[in-house]
């Protein structure tokens, strides 16, 4: 249960950043004893994909925080974030796959199913980050770009922490997840409800 936990804490974290997650199971498996990566993960705290994955982590967090290339930003990353978050749910979740040594036998097992499982959980939190933001950047005139980023990569470090650390509490992210879902939904209704106002009023005008 904490291991299942611990890999969906850390898919919703790279929904977030993709680099964040892998990075932080990377040098916390590698100078600590916080985690311990699968054999088939333990890639993933070589010095060179760590140094890769910090590369890649400057460029995501200076790109998200410009109105319109954080957009550009989010089309690419539609793909990237996914798949970090199949990689983290597979490795935080302990899941011992055969994807290096016999690609042929991951497809046929069920092994594959940790990786897909983590993909689709990050899909979700990417899409709802995704849609979330123009409307921050339109309410805002661009100047909430930077914080809601700024936001985001401070909940994904905290996030991946929990999962790690104190897996139990990812159900609480959860909850915050679905609640500004939830939130969004109804704010996206009351802008559409104001435009369709404005609209109606400059008619009668």
């Amino acid at each position: 249960m904490f291991e299942v936990l611990t890999g969906t804490g850390l898919a919703a974290s790279a929904g977030l950043n993709a680099y964040i997650p892998l990075l932080m199971m990377g040098l916390l498996a590698r100078y600590t004893d916080l985690m311990a990566l699968p054999s088939g993960w333990q890639w993933l705290d070589n010095g060179w994909v760590m140094a890769i994955l910090a590369v890649l982590l400057a460029v995501e967090v200076v790109a998200d925080k410009v109105p319109v290339l954080d957009h550009v930003n989010d089309v690419v990353q539609t793909v990237v974030r996914p798949t970090a978050g199949g990689l983290a749910f597979g490795a935080g979740s302990t899941s011992e796959t055969v994807t290096v040594s016999d690609p042929g036998s991951f497809f046929t097992s069920s092994q594959w199913v940790p990786v897909a499982t983590g993909m689709l959980i990050a899909l979700g939190v990417h899409l709802l980050k995704s849609a979330a933001r123009p409307v921050i950047n339109a309410t805002t005139a661009g100047v909430g770009a930077p914080v809601a980023s700024t936001a985001e990569d401070a909940t994904s470090i905290v996030m991946s922490l929990v999962a790690i650390i104190l897996p139990v509490l990812v159900l609480a992210f959860l909850v915050g997840i679905v609640l500004f879902f939830f939130w969004f939904l109804r704010r996206r209704r009351e802008r559409r409800r104001e435009r369709q106002a404005a609209r109606a009023a400059g008619y009668r005008v």
